[in-house]
C-alpha cells in the first residue's frame, strides 16, 4: 500500500488576505485557485520548489470554524516548513518582516526557529541534519 498527504488545510479569514501573506512574505507559489462559488474558492499553494503536499487555504464559513483561525493546535507549532539552507532562508524571511517567537537553535536533529503566520499559527523553520546511510 502506498499513501501520502495530499493537503492540509489552514483555517483563514480572507482568500486574498491570507494569499498575500504566503506568496509576498513567505514566498509560496499558487498551485491553484478555482472559484467553486459566490463565497468559496479552492487555493492551494506550496513553498518554493516543494512538489509534495499542498497547503488548502480554506475561509472560516461559519463562527465556529472562525474561532479556529490563528488556533488550530491549540498553542502547539501546526506546520514544519523544511528548508534546505536555514540561514539562508531565516534572514530573507527577518527581511520581509516574518515574526519569529523563538530564536533559531541547534537541536541534535537539526537547526529550527518557530515563527507565526499572519494569524498566529506557530511554524517550524527547520533545516534537518544529515544522517549518515
Amino acid at each position: 500500500m502506498k499513501q501520502s498527504l495530499g493537503h492540509v488545510a489552514l483555517v483563514v479569514r480572507d482568500y486574498d488576505e491570507a494569499l498575500a501573506f504566503f506568496t509576498g512574505t513567505l514566498q509560496f507559489t499558487v498551485v491553484e485557485d478555482t472559484r467553486l462559488s459566490a463565497d468559496k474558492r479552492w487555493v492551494l499553494i506550496a513553498p518554493p520548489g516543494s512538489q509534495g503536499t499542498t497547503l488548502l487555504l480554506a475561509r472560516a464559513a461559519n463562527p465556529e470554524q472562525a474561532s479556529r483561525i490563528g488556533n488550530q493546535t491549540g498553542g502547539r507549532v501546526f506546520l514544519f516548513l523544511h528548508t534546505d539552507d536555514f540561514w539562508r532562508d531565516y534572514r530573507e524571511m527577518t527581511a520581509r518582516k516574518v515574526r519569529f517567537i523563538r530564536e533559531p537553535i541547534e537541536e541534535k536533529y537539526g537547526t529550527v526557529a518557530v515563527f507565526e503566520d499572519l494569524y498566529g499559527n506557530q511554524w517550524d523553520l527547520l533545516q534537518l541534519k544529515r544522517t549518515a546511510v
